[in-house]
């Protein structure tokens, strides 16, 4: 006898002969029992407006519906809409979006989301954390199940081998307010890798546009000094003979060496370098 736990998913892949897309990083939720976890974490309220990344089979987008004002679910496979209409079709405050979220701005749905809960595709994971908080200023919070790798590396600490510009993008305007181990168990098919379900609440507003680039571009050479590898992605353009030198006087300023390395700076120094960059240009 299936387990009704499960009953949905299995009842719907079955129904419309679904098998799961490996390209597509498909791991369907089939286990219910995750779906009470994820609304405390996540602190559902009746006027959420929550994004949803890979509707999948539907049974996160279902619950999620039942419970939030409006759901913007984006899913990337369209051979999925029988499935997912089955599950929200009866739903007046669903809007399904058939393409890529990495393609999709985020800032343009209407109306715009203030949560983003979601099963995420692994190879698109950190990806579409990131558009969340960056496209969508109004964007409270991020509760995601990920693959466990990509939620260390959203959470890493300065000096962490996993520790890089994504974390400090994330870093830089929320908080990790709770980390929970997932089962292999509750996805098919069960994954070669383990899962955490992620969330991050927002602390801060959106530094201004450039901050993104010096992180990248920090991070681009990262066994070189910072102000080396800033310098080195910087060729070509107006400010290359004095990005070094200008890196360089900021570290000092903030209390760091010119050999300092990008993956020694917490998130909260790399606003300040940025602002001191800035300052200095103008």
């Amino acid at each position: 006898m299936a387990d009704p736990k499960q009953q949905a998913s299995i009842e719907r892949m079955r129904r419309f002969d679904i098998r799961p897309r490996r390209k597509l990083g498909q791991n369907f939720l089939i286990d219910n029992n995750i779906l009470d976890v994820i609304s405390t974490a996540a602190d559902l309220h009746v006027d959420d407006v929550v994004l949803e990344v890979g509707g999948g089979l539907g049974v996160l987008s279902e619950f999620l519906a039942a419970r939030v004002s409006k759901l913007q679910v984006i899913e990337i496979d369209n051979k999925l809409s029988d499935a997912l209409d089955d599950a929200v079709g009866g739903f007046e405050n669903v809007l399904v979006h058939y393409g890529d979220a990495v393609d999709i701005d985020f800032g343009e749905l209407d109306p715009k989301p203030t949560k983003l809960i979601a099963n995420l595709p692994y190879n698109v994971a950190a990806t579409c954390v990131i558009k969340a908080f960056y496209e969508l200023p109004a964007l409270e919070l991020c509760c995601v199940m990920a693959q466990r790798e990509v939620g260390e590396r959203l959470t890493a600490k300065p000096s962490n081998k996993l520790y890089a510009g994504t974390s400090v993008l994330v870093q830089a305007i929320s908080d990790n307010t709770t980390t929970r181990k997932l089962s292999r168990n509750i996805f098919h098919p069960v994954p070669n890798v383990d899962s955490s379900l992620v969330t991050l609440k927002r602390t801060a507003e959106n530094p201004p546009p450039e901050f993104n680039a010096l992180v990248h571009g920090a991070f681009a050479h990262r066994r070189k000094p910072l102000a080396g590898s800033l310098a080195l992605i910087r060729r070509g353009h107006d400010d290359a003979d004095t990005i070094k030198q200008r890196a360089v006087a900021a570290l000092a300023e903030l209390g760091y060496d010119a050999n300092t390395r990008a993956e020694q700076l917490p998130a909260t120094d790399f606003l300040r370098l940025n602002e001191l960059i800035s300052e200095d240009r103008g």
